[in-house]
């Protein structure tokens, strides 16, 4: 009996409270009014009452443009509140219900953001977010070529892609103090043909050609000290490997390439 009068209590306060469309057209309020209001709150940081607003839009008015609206704008609040899983999930449900949607460049923008804000800097940490990132947003100029966020999506995947790269060559490295030249040559190959233009290119050449070097392969060595050479920004890498190819060969030792 106590439960049924708490339902009904809050029941009440709930109807007296919520815009019905017949409520809000009798106080002159509109879907696009009640947005509104939630877009001053979220401007200002009243995250609870701007979902409020929103929440209320997507219940009230599910048929008006502006449901859409504020069903982004909900992921929205979570993105802004750093509740990254809460953000990745309304994004990616919206996407998955709405992919005709006019802005949709706006989406895989956001979404490819909260991946990105949830991946770690430090390279040799767990990079998964950081490879969903890169899912996200690889194809992006080519899908969107109009987007005002291409060069923004650009910008960050370009950050993602030499977290991944770094974390190839950090892995490599790990190997060549081993003497485990296969396992090298099996991340850094990989590494440049997915990501050529990566900071770590130097580097990751010089470790290559050591480590073809070491297996016999000569002239695969040679081959990655001319391409270190036609690149003049490479010239000191070229140097060093050109004098690790000078050396004995160093013997070869079995290692893991996963």
């Amino acid at each position: 009996m106590i439960r049924l009068r708490l339902l009904l209590c809050a029941l009440f306060l709930f109807a007296a409270v919520a815009p019905t469309p017949a409520l809000a057209a009798s106080r002159g309020l509109t879907a696009e009014d009640i947005y509104s209001l939630g877009l001053k709150y979220l401007k200002r940081g009243y995250y609870t009452k701007a979902e409020e607003q929103f929440q209320r839009v997507r219940t009230f008015y599910r048929d008006d443009p502006y449901s859409l609206k504020a069903e982004l704008a909900i992921a929205d609040i979570y993105y802004k509140k750093n509740e990254w899983d809460l953000a990745r999930l309304a994004y990616e449900d919206f996407m998955r219900a709405h992919p005709r949607y006019p802005e949709l460049d706006l989406v895989v923008y956001r979404l490819g953001l909260v991946l990105y804000k949830k991946s770690p800097v430090i390279p040799d940490r767990d990079q998964t977010w950081t490879r969903q990132t890169v899912t996200t947003w690889t194809g992006f100029s080519a899908r969107f070529p109009e987007s005002t966020y291409r060069a923004d999506v650009e910008k960050y995947l370009g950050k993602a892609q030499g977290r991944l790269s770094r974390k190839e060559l950090l892995i490599a490295e790990f190997y060549a103090r081993r003497n485990a030249w296969s396992a090298v040559e099996g991340r850094v190959e990989p590494m440049l043909r997915l990501w050529p233009a990566t900071p770590d290119r130097g580097e990751a050449l010089v470790l290559l050609g050591t480590a073809q070097h070491n297996m016999g392969k000569a002239d695969a060595a040679a081959a990655t000290l001319e391409s270190l050479k036609s690149n003049p920004t490479d010239a000191a890498y070229a140097r060093e490997l050109e004098r690790t190819l000078a050396k004995p060969v160093k013997e070869q030792k079995i290692g893991r390439t996963g």
